[in-house]
């Protein structure tokens, strides 16, 4: 089924949770206290857990995390739309060798984020 879960350290806590639900789209699936939110995009579950602030949120570095979209175009609209919404982007929309397209943006914690169609999975 691919991965449906990812967990992240953020210092950011409330602006990584707005970011998440007013920019990308997800969903509270649950808040058990006021260090922990568990979101959804309907078909996955991304935990955000507030970091100690005088450690690195994480014992290594994430690359990236992958959002998929059903249309090349679907890529183009989510550029323009964080462009609008001043959200950083680390690449601009590009066709890959393999024929998937994507942008790359960064989040309020600086983790990079894949918004993604590729076409074995994106159909």
């Amino acid at each position: 089924m691919g991965l449906r879960h990812l967990a992240l350290f953020t210092r950011a806590f409330e602006e990584m949770t707005r970011f998440y639900v007013d920019r990308l789209g997800f969903e509270v699936e649950w808040k058990p206290d006021a260090d922990n939110v568990y979101l959804t995009s309907g078909s996955d579950n991304l935990a955000l857990h507030r970091a100690d602030p005088g450690r690195p949120p994480a014992d290594g570095p994430l690359d990236h995390l992958g959002l998929l979209v059903r249309e090349p175009a679907d890529v183009d609209r989510w550029a323009a739309y964080l462009d609008g919404h001043g959200v950083r982007l680390k690449a601009s929309p590009r066709t890959h060798r393999d024929g998937a397209r994507s942008l790359y943006l960064f989040d309020p914690d600086d983790n990079v984020i894949q918004i993604i169609y590729h076409p074995p999975i994106s159909g």
